[in-house]
């Protein structure tokens, strides 16, 4: 009988899904450089932005220097914001924290990327946040709907996204 139980339990845990939670492993090298944020589940920081591009540069104390460009409100006012993203300083460089106000940090997951680090996916732990990014101002929809696919299956309230609205001649 618990045999039965524990395969029972087995299969239920396996039918459940991907579990929201970060890739095994980012080169924090290829993870360098300018992103697109496609679509997001905003921020306090990026509520209300569009166009808005990250530049991620590694420096020598093994933390990014970030500045995010975006526009915003009605009259598209150029914005940009500096801050500091730092990688785990144990084997999982994809469990960051990021720093938008010293001394506050947050947890800051990169969940998806792909191998040759075309589009990257970043999400919370507690689902506060979620972005897609990718190395160009778009990307092909049957992509982009496997992306938010499995950012659902993770958990992820995906009805909440809101497109950056870049354009594709950038």
């Amino acid at each position: 009988m618990k045999a039965i139980c524990a395969a029972l339990l087995l299969f239920m845990i396996s039918m459940a899904g991907p579990v929201n939670k970060p890739v095994v492993k980012v080169d924090l090298n290829k993870f360098s450089g300018k992103w697109y944020s496609l679509s997001s589940i905003p921020t306090m920081f990026d509520k209300d932005t569009k166009e808005t591009t990250t530049n991620y540069t590694l420096n020598k104390d093994g933390y990014y220097n970030v500045v995010t460009i975006a526009k915003k409100g009605e009259d598209n006012e150029v914005k940009t914001y500096k801050s500091k993203l730092f990688p785990d300083k144990n084997d999982n460089a994809a469990q960051m924290k990021a720093q938008f106000i010293w001394p506050i940090k947050v947890d800051y997951w990169v969940i998806d990327i792909a191998d040759d680090y075309s589009y990257a996916v970043v999400g919370h732990p507690d689902y506060k946040f979620l972005f897609i990014m990718s190395r160009k101002p778009t990307m092909p929809p049957d992509e982009f709907s496997r992306i938010v696919a499995k950012c659902k299956a993770m958990g992820y309230p995906v009805d909440k996204l809101v497109s950056q609205h870049h354009r594709a001649n950038e």
